[in-house]
């Protein structure tokens, strides 16, 4: 992309010719039918809930929010072939749009981070957990993850950073290349903040995860209880490797989307000269998908999913023991409360 069609694209009034609505259009079908899907599931669950299913929640209303502010206007845009900043004086919308996308994709990988933090300190320390991590931890946590984001995110708005309007000129987000006429490295500083945060969330979720399976396993070898006093009840392995799986595949899809535009925004700040635009277009619309992904992988993963999984992975021949195949959330146990990735 020449530096021509870059000014096009950043400063247009109208859409590229090329522009088609068909992608975007099924990405947000997409989106809204899975998180409506997953937010049925949770809904229907009868068992009491839970801290994890509390996170679990609070996660899919954050990819529906995030799917509904954006996604409507991506659309109206295309109808009225007008970009973003024609629809709005002032580039207020622009910079709203900028805002929703970078808040709602920092708030999603916190609670990604809280869930799989909630799973290691359940199993590492669960004296800890039973006292002071209640389902009403969540109350606290979430407007703290929300609330943080959210003053992140309005840093740009402060000057601090900017939005500007990508092609074809249907969305807006993070500057990740520096601006030709002011080179004075706050324009770009922003989307390297943004980046390092995205990577020490996915370097924290990625040792949660690794802690929980080292957990896992020395109960495992201990006969799948723990030293605790009896009182406490057995240890359900079958569950928390339920959780561990929903965690992992959504951990995976969590690094796919977040790695490319955390690379890109690096390479920019060491190049210091203008790139590859396409490149940081579609490093942007990778961290996008996450939110489509998610509550996919939730409605997916099913109990009969799970306990075939299981049986794969722990290479038995049989599906599972009697408490795999009454499904997650069967067995009683004090120490963790728990939630099948499927909401029953």
């Amino acid at each position: 992309m020449n530096s021509t069609e870059r000014t096009r694209c950043t400063g247009g009034s109208a859409l590229q010719p090329a522009a088609s609505p068909h992608v975007s259009a099924l990405m947000f079908s997409a989106g809204l039918a899975g998180n409506l899907l997953a937010l049925a599931l949770l809904l229907r669950r009868r068992r009491p809930a839970s801290l994890f299913h509390a996170l679990v929640l609070a996660l899919v209303l954050t990819d529906l929010l995030g799917t509904c502010s954006v996604s409507p206007l991506v659309l109206a845009s295309y109808h009225r072939n007008r970009t973003l900043l024609a629809l709005a004086p002032a580039t207020r919308l622009c910079l709203a749009f900028g805002f929703c996308m970078s808040f709602f994709g920092l708030a999603t990988m916190l609670i990604l981070f809280g869930m799989a933090l909630e799973r290691c300190l359940a199993l590492g320390q669960p004296y800890f957990y039973e006292r002071f991590l209640s389902p009403r931890a969540a109350f606290v946590a979430l407007p703290a993850a929300y609330a943080f984001a959210a003053a992140f995110c309005s840093l740009p708005l402060l000057g601090f950073g900017h939005y500007v309007q990508y092609c074809p000129g249907t969305w807006c987000f993070i500057q990740m290349h520096s601006d030709q006429l002011r080179r004075d490295g706050k324009d770009v500083a922003f989307s390297l903040l943004y980046a390092t945060l995205l990577l020490l969330l996915i370097v924290a979720v990625l040792l949660c995860n690794l802690s929980v399976i080292a957990n896992l396993v020395r109960m495992h070898r201990r006969g799948q209880k723990t030293r605790r006093p009896a009182a406490l009840g057995k240890f359900s392995m079958a569950e928390e490797v339920d959780h561990l799986l929903l965690l992992s595949i959504m951990t995976i899809t969590f690094v796919i989307c977040s790695l490319p535009f955390t690379i890109r925004a690096y390479i920019n700040q060491v190049d210091g000269v203008e790139g590859d635009h396409e490149w940081d277009l579609l490093a942007l619309r990778f961290l996008s998908i996450n939110s489509i992904v998610d509550p996919w992988v939730f409605a997916i993963l099913r109990p009969p999913l799970l306990r075939l999984a299981r049986s794969v992975l722990c290479c038995q021949a049989a599906p599972a023991p009697r408490d795999s195949a009454e499904g997650p959330g069967t067995a009683k146990s004090q120490q963790v409360p728990r939630l099948g990735p499927g909401g029953r």
